[in-house]
């Protein structure tokens, strides 16, 4: 059963979402008409930038690459935290016609080298941050440093170093690329490696579009960058849908989520909502008694959550401290970010759910690819204007995740009879238990729930008779005395018997990817024998 989206379900006749076709000219509205609007709120001085001043500073490094031997369609990678200089670049380098890679800064460089060398980048832009890590030493191409110089008056200036002229170089999956191309994000590769996902300007303004839509984002809007932008997250829900739609983006001064400053970070922007993983949450909701403003803090309009499955009582525990909805996404990069999502009140919000789909057809279905009835678990597939077109240079992988311009997700999920998608776990996730399919993620979202934890992560371990069983890491909050045999008498009271993990260990904290979700293999090599 196909889905139709739905924008919003308040006054769909009152919101508009913006008339953007893609990178290029994301600011060209807001700077003819709010010129002196802000646009970004950088450094630790908390410098105002508005959009005629950024589209001003991304003019002046959209015409510095234009001398460097470059062509329209060229592909060239950017390594930079959640700084002015990573916005500037990346929208300088598409009013240029070049393809951003934008990459994480903590990669190590031979990872760093090896995603560049496989993309058949030109060039490397460097942010400040990482302008003196080793990774850029060791990668073989003309590195380009960027520096965004900005005043207290409002005033900016940047300034590009292209010394080393580009050698163009036909490589990698360079030819696959064209200038209708904007992006190319790295998938998070914590299961298998990280695949190429072109994304064009097409993509990228349907995505957007669909975001400002679902939460009627506009002018007086303003969030926190908490995520990424080397991911999608982060980058189209946060960064681009904000300034899409005229609002503001305050960037910390780290470039990177801070606990210790996000709530003043959130007055200083006079922020509305913003958006982060489940971990992120639950580290504002442990340190929300003691660092939450309350009254102080400007009223939210929605709080959302995305990348990783949330449960229902963090959910619940943060709606009840911040007093404001909190409303679950579901997407990934393949789908440019979001594919569906809870509406704004007073849409119906059903806990444990992702929300209906935003901009793109959705299915459930069977092994052998029938639609499933309502309620029936199946694999979940997205079609639409937001779907990538495959991946590059492995058609193998694009010819096993895509059909007929559907995205295969490898999500197992239900719709409702509402059109309420609810995630169940992955394909390639489910233990084996004698024959039995056990979803880790259910397990890890019931052992969640148990007063005084924090975090659990589910993994199959060995098993001479059944093949696998079922074990668990779990963190519990500080302060607690809560025990394994607690947990484990919490989980059995919820689960099936086959499901109650055969091992619980208490652990300080468990590992997580660069986008804050849980990283499997991490675990498994920790944790299981």
């Amino acid at each position: 059963m196909a889905v139709p989206a739905a924008a919003s379900v308040r006054d769909a006749d009152r919101y508009r979402p913006p008339s953007v076709t893609g990178l290029a000219d994301l600011l060209d509205r807001h700077v003819h008409e709010r010129p002196h609007a802000r646009a970004l709120v950088v450094t630790g001085d908390r410098v105002h930038l508005s959009y005629r001043a950024l589209a001003a500073l991304a003019d002046e490094v959209a015409a510095r690459l234009g001398g460097t031997g470059l062509r329209r369609g060229d592909a060239i990678g950017l390594l930079c935290a959640n700084n002015a200089e990573f916005v500037v670049a990346l929208l300088g380098a598409a009013r240029a016609g070049l393809v951003v890679a934008p990459l994480d800064p903590t990669l190590p460089g031979s990872q760093l080298s090896a995603r560049l060398e496989a993309l058949g980048a030109q060039a490397l832009l460097l942010g400040p941050s990482v302008a003196d890590a080793p990774p850029a030493a060791e990668v073989a191409l003309p590195t380009w440093p960027i520096r965004v110089i900005a005043s207290r008056a409002g005033t900016a200036a940047v300034d590009l170093d292209t010394g080393a002229r580009a050698v163009r170089r036909v490589r990698g999956a360079a030819p696959e690329l064209s200038e209708q191309d904007a992006l190319v994000l790295f998938t998070a590769g914590t299961t298998a490696r990280a695949k190429m996902v072109p994304l064009t300007h097409a993509n990228v303004a349907a995505s957007v579009r669909s975001i400002c839509a679902t939460y009627e984002l506009g002018p007086a809007d303003a969030t926190v960058a908490v995520m990424p932008f080397f991911h999608g997250h982060g980058l189209f829900a946060a960064l681009l849908a904000s300034l899409a739609s005229g609002g503001c983006v305050l960037l910390p001064e780290r470039g990177r989520f801070s606990a210790r400053t996000f709530w003043d970070d959130m007055h200083a922007a006079g922020a509305t909502w913003f958006t982060a993983v489940p971990t992120i949450h639950e580290i504002l909701l442990d340190r929300a008694e003691t660092e939450y403003p309350g009254p102080q803090t400007p009223p939210l309009k929605f709080v959302r959550s995305c990348s990783a499955p949330l449960n229902t009582a963090t959910q619940r525990a943060l709606e009840r401290t911040f007093g404001a909805p909190l409303l679950s996404a579901y997407g990934m990069t393949e789908s440019t970010h979001q594919a569906t999502s809870e509406p704004l009140p007073p849409g119906p919000l059903k806990q444990g759910s992702v929300g209906r789909p935003t901009g793109v057809e959705l299915r459930v279905v069977d092994p052998s690819g029938r639609t499933c009835p309502v309620g029936t678990e199946g694999e979940v597939w997205v079609h639409g204007p937001t779907v990538a077109r495959g991946y590059l240079g492995d058609p193998g992988e694009t010819a096993r995740g895509f059909a007929d311009g559907w995205l295969r997700t490898g999500d197992l999920g239900r719709l409702d009879k509402d059109g309420y998608l609810s995630l169940t776990g992955r394909i390639k996730n489910l233990i084996n238990r004698g024959g039995e399919k056990i979803s880790p993620e259910h397990v890890e979202d019931i052992i969640a729930g148990c007063p005084g934890v924090t975090e659990a992560a589910v993994f199959a371990v060995p098993d001479p008779v059944y093949g696998q069983r079922v074990a668990a890491a779990v963190v519990v909050r500080e302060g607690e005395s809560i025990g394994s045999e607690q947990i484990l008498r919490y989980a059995r009271d919820r689960l099936a018997p086959f499901e109650v993990p055969d091992r619980i260990e208490l652990v300080a904290a468990l590992p997580h990817t660069a986008k804050g979700a849980l990283d499997r293999l991490a675990v498994e090599a920790e944790y299981a024998p």
